[in-house]
């Protein structure tokens, strides 16, 4: 019982021998401590002020500015979407002029899938990795693009490749099966059966409801029956 008495209160007056240390540190270095709480306040209202004064309302002038661009996409002139029609900007203008706003970098999406568009498929996959978004949808789209563009390209790895991260990126009903279809699409074209049907089965286990998901055990068994040849 005693030992044990000992033993706590030498580990109490460690913490006490801690705080007094830590009392000290304080009391030596407050002028410091309080200069770089100053510091530290300082940025944070820099940041805040950029971003009220100076960010937000460049990206809002950014969106009207992308509006009839916007329009055009809408309406597949994708040339005059990209370029603008000499009143209104283009989608390439509005990189040039707000590159580091958010419409700014939607605005690299819409040029990617412009490209895309138009079979200028090295300058789609440029614009749409430079694109990123919290945006799920947007972002699992932009993914599915570029691998359409390297399977254009011809460039089968990389196209499945991107077409898988489509796929696992915002897993829904819709779009994931479709991305993750196309992935095996190519895998059967390289002959390569298992990896075709390990994404086959993947689709049946997490996508069922889906339209590929009801159709998914013809393209299972004609894996099976092609990897027994």
């Amino acid at each position: 019982m005693a030992k044990n008495k000992n033993t706590g209160d030498k580990n109490l007056a460690k913490v006490e021998g801690a705080l007094n240390t830590s009392e000290q540190f304080i009391e030596n270095n407050q002028k410091n401590l309080t200069r770089g709480f100053v510091i530290v306040i300082a940025i944070i209202l820099l940041i805040y002020g950029y971003k009220k004064y100076v960010t937000e309302p460049k990206n809002k002038t950014a969106h009207s500015e992308m509006f009839k661009a916007e329009y055009y996409f809408s309406t597949d002139s994708f040339n005059l979407a990209l370029n603008g029609d000499g009143q209104y900007l283009g989608f390439l203008d509005v990189i040039d002029n707000y590159g580091k706003t958010e419409a700014g970098n939607l605005a690299h999406f819409y040029t990617g899938v412009c490209y895309l568009n138009m079979k200028e498929f090295d300058n789609a996959i440029n614009y749409l990795k430079k694109f990123n978004s919290e945006d799920e949808i947007f972002y699992s789209r932009a993914l599915g693009c570029i691998g359409d563009a390297y399977r254009e390209l011809k460039n089968k790895e990389k196209a499945i490749e991107f077409y898988i991260q489509a796929g696992n990126y915002n897993e829904n009903n819709y779009t994931s099966p479709i991305y993750l279809m196309q992935a095996a699409d190519i895998l059967e074209d390289q002959n390569d059966f298992k990896k075709a049907l390990e994404v086959y089965e993947l689709i049946k286990k997490k996508y069922p409801e889906s339209q590929e998901g009801s159709q998914i055990d013809k393209y299972i068994a004609k894996a099976k029956g092609l990897l027994e040849k």
